[in-house]
């Protein structure tokens, strides 16, 4: 019985032993000075085109390069004479591209009816509208998608293109002309 006590009291005192090590390690852990040389700062202008700074990379985000002994310790000492912080507007390139139906295509339908689809890129965002354009003219009021289908079109031949503009009706972009014949039986 005093051998198991004596255990006991053994194994009461390993497991203080083994907290207080811990404890002590994690003490010396946060207690240690983060060396400069190991923090990283990256770069990156968001979709607004201002500038954003963090000590995590993401893809297209640049390293900054900073003097060495460098130390950044708080923001009222950070010399922002080097960055170029003016945000700036990324103008996105748009596409768009008449896929259906292809060029010189003839299309054979009594009642003179086509199917037009049209392909954007980068993404087609809200906001945006496309408007079809028919043989030199307008046709219709411009639309938020790309896909037209079109009825009574006349025998003969037809180009149409297509415009994507943007929130203010301003053209962004602008297809190539596509030229297709239309048979239909006469009504004569």
């Amino acid at each position: 019985m005093v051998q198991n006590f004596e255990r006991a009291k053994l194994r009461k005192m390993k497991g203080t032993m083994v907290k207080l090590l811990l404890f002590t390690l994690l003490g010396i852990t946060l207690a240690a000075p983060v060396h400069p040389s190991t923090a990283k700062i990256y770069v990156w202008r968001n979709e607004k085109g201002v500038l954003v700074f963090s000590d995590s990379p993401r893809p297209g985000a640049e390293e900054v390069k900073t003097k060495p002994g460098n130390v950044i310790q708080s923001s009222t000492s950070i010399d922002t004479e080097v960055l170029d912080i003016t945000p700036q507007e990324i103008a996105e390139q748009y596409e768009i591209a008449i896929n259906t139906p292809k060029n010189n295509a003839t299309i054979r339908d009594n009642t003179g009816s086509i199917y037009i689809a049209g392909g954007i890129k980068p993404r087609f965002k809200a906001g945006l509208e496309v408007q079809l354009i028919l043989d030199g003219k307008p046709h219709q009021k411009p639309q938020k998608h790309s896909m037209f289908s079109l009825r009574d079109i006349d025998r003969g031949e037809h180009k149409i293109k297509m415009l994507l503009l943007d929130e203010k009706g301003k053209v962004i972009a602008s297809s190539t002309s596509v030229t297709f014949y239309m048979h239909r039986a006469s009504t004569n």
